[in-house]
């Protein structure tokens, strides 16, 4: 049996993995990168819970009235670290402050993506910043419900079909649960980003030491993509740097995204952020070019996580459309570039630079403008 009939609606959640009662799921990674569920047959009993839980065999709909504020820390390092206002950062200090446990996308030794968990405060600086790579989530699914049986806080954070796949993968509601997740443009192939790595490191000569897909020195809205090295650092523009560029073009993103089942105004998470686009226009006075956050209140823990942060935080409430105008990734798929196939195709061929330049072209950013010039007109 398979989980999906067609492969391509898989959106890589890895709750089929977790649930498997014989592990006879194992997440494989195919030609482009992106991990697909395989089925060992003769361990299979063809018990179906890998198609119970699967969130887009099963989405779940939700009815809620959801709450939008703009915000930002007021504590200032800690809101140049984040990739906007650092809000989640005081979501996870108030868990942490309970006993409770955070699980977020992180870096490893090589600067590939995973999903893992913390307990103390001093690793919260991991989780912090975007990461514009397909985050694996493993057995963080088991890990978070054993924590939830043990009467543990448990703060989930991740994508939104990471969080359905989550609470799929549950079956059931905790009181303890607190989950977070994010205004998602799609993820991109983690082969990519490996791509993109050989690419500096054959152009820099050394091996990262940090990096940010984030980094704030020209300000939030013109920000960085920076490698830090021992003794130089990489530093450039999203608009110019290869790998974002190849993000931003919808050229390198996993199939599920181009028809996302997840991106819809009514969420199952008790608090979605994001950055607040369009704040100038919106409320100009929080416009300092810092990094301010849209947070989008679900749920009534989620009133209640966002209640207790209230105090160390510069927030204002808006109109909940008016806040995502400026946002369609929050119920929109991006439209598929018409050269990804043959970015992919030639992944393993051509150098980076070369690949990126030749089919994340500029026709597809001339035709992304005059879409938006059309949305600007019609209003």
């Amino acid at each position: 049996m398979k989980v999906l009939e067609d492969k391509s609606k898989c959106c890589g959640c890895h709750a089929c993995y977790n649930i498997c009662p014989k592990d006879a799921i194992t997440m494989h990674q195919d030609e482009r990168g992106f991990k697909y569920p395989i089925i060992d047959k003769e361990k299979c009993i063809e018990c179906g819970l890998c198609r119970k839980v699967c969130p887009v065999l099963n989405s779940e709909k939700n009815e809620n009235k959801p709450t939008a504020y703009a915000a930002y820390n007021k504590d200032e390092n800690v809101r140049k670290e984040s990739s906007s206002g650092g809000i989640f950062t005081l979501l996870a200090e108030e868990i942490l402050d309970r006993n409770g446990i955070v699980f977020g996308a992180s870096f490893d030794e090589q600067f590939n993506v995973y999903h893992t968990h913390i307990e103390n405060k001093n690793e919260l600086a991991k989780f912090r910043g975007s990461k514009y790579v397909q985050s694996s989530i493993g057995d963080t699914y088991k890990k978070a419900k054993e924590f939830l049986e043990n009467d543990r806080h448990v703060l989930f954070t991740g994508t939104p079909c990471q969080i359905e796949g989550l609470k799929s993968f549950l079956r059931k509601e905790y009181d303890r649960l607190y989950t977070q997740d994010i205004i998602c443009h799609g993820v991109p192939s983690p082969k990519v980003w490996v791509k993109y790595k050989e690419y500096r490191k054959k152009i820099d000569r050394e091996i990262p030491q940090e990096i940010s897909f984030r980094n704030k020195d020209n300000g939030w809205k013109e920000y960085n993509v920076n490698f830090v090295y021992k003794d130089s650092e990489y530093k450039n523009n999203h608009n110019k740097d290869l790998y974002i560029k190849a993000f931003l073009q919808d050229i390198a993103l996993r199939d599920s995204c181009y028809s996302c089942s997840f991106k819809k105004k009514n969420r199952v998470s008790d608090i979605t952020l994001a950055d607040f686009w369009g704040i100038e226009n919106i409320i100009p006075e929080m416009d300092d070019n810092k990094g301010t956050s849209l947070v989008i209140v679900n749920s009534n823990k989620g009133r209640e996580l966002f209640e207790k942060i209230k105090d160390k935080i510069t927030y204002k409430e808006v109109n909940f459309e008016e806040a995502i105008r400026y946002n369609p990734s929050m119920t929109k798929s991006v439209e598929i570039n018409k050269n990804r196939d043959k970015f992919f195709d030639n992944l393993d061929s051509i150098e980076f630079d070369k690949l990126v330049k030749k089919y994340a072209n500029k026709n597809n950013m001339l035709s992304r403008a005059l879409r938006k010039i059309k949305r600007i007109i019609k209003k």
